[in-house]
């Protein structure tokens, strides 16, 4: 992780508190409540699973084609998201972080749970609900709260573990919901501050948000390995 990254990240932690006044229904459990949906479908999204059952018949049955479809539409989606939330300035910043905050969570989360729906892994199971959650991370933070023994392994492992472990539940989501919180309130303080133009400030914002959810899409990619032959 680059020094701007680490400032962005930094940043991001101190402003988290001042996000969650903002918007006292950003605690732990809209984590679980974006991940239930995103599984599920809200709107005009279809659920996880169906959507990526269409990108492999897309795809003639080739899942490792499908998997790449799945992530350039999420990354498509995330930086539509990113520059609709990211417009107006500091003005706005209080308004359009929780927005999407929550909008990045299902975007991702749905994008991760239709690679593992791909790569044979059960939805419905909690270790890979769990898997889900922990691969927004990234993984750098990831093997960061492995190392410090934050989190007992990473996402194939909790995915694949012997049995589930209901306590790492709470964990997973206060880190996951308080590392989103870091970096989208701390990346709207740097462009923002930055730029000083609000449209520009709403074209980065697009930008951040589909890299960061390309980067994820990838580590999901090599992470959450086929558990059976389709």
């Amino acid at each position: 992780m680059g020094v701007k990254a680490q400032v962005t990240r930094q940043v991001g932690r101190q402003l988290a508190p001042r996000v969650t006044r903002i918007a006292p229904g950003l605690t732990a459990g809209f984590v679980r409540e974006a991940l239930d949906r995103a599984i599920h479908g809200i709107g005009p999204l279809p659920p996880a699973a169906r959507a990526a059952e269409a990108q492999l018949t897309e795809q003639k049955g080739d899942v490792a084609r499908a998997v790449h479809e799945v992530i350039e539409n999420h990354v498509r989606y995330a930086g539509a998201q990113g520059f609709v939330t990211n417009l107006g300035g500091l003005m706005t910043a209080a308004l359009t972080i929780p927005v999407n905050i929550t909008g990045l969570a299902l975007i991702q989360c749905r994008m991760i749970a239709g690679i593992a729906h791909l790569r044979g892994y059960d939805l419905d199971d909690p270790r890979v609900r769990n898997a889900i959650l922990v691969t927004i991370l990234g993984e750098d933070t990831v093997n960061a709260l492995v190392k410090r023994r934050k989190l007992p392994a990473p996402p194939m492992a909790l995915a694949t573990a012997p049995q589930h472990d209901p306590n790492l539940d709470a964990v997973i989501s206060v880190e996951v919901a308080s590392d989103l919180v870091a970096r989208i309130a701390g990346k709207r303080l740097a462009t923002t501050v930055a730029r000083k133009v609000p449209v520009v400030g709403g074209v980065v914002g697009a930008g951040a948000d589909g890299y960061l959810t390309w980067r994820i899409g990838r580590y999901a990619d090599r992470e959450l390995l086929p558990r059976a032959a389709r």
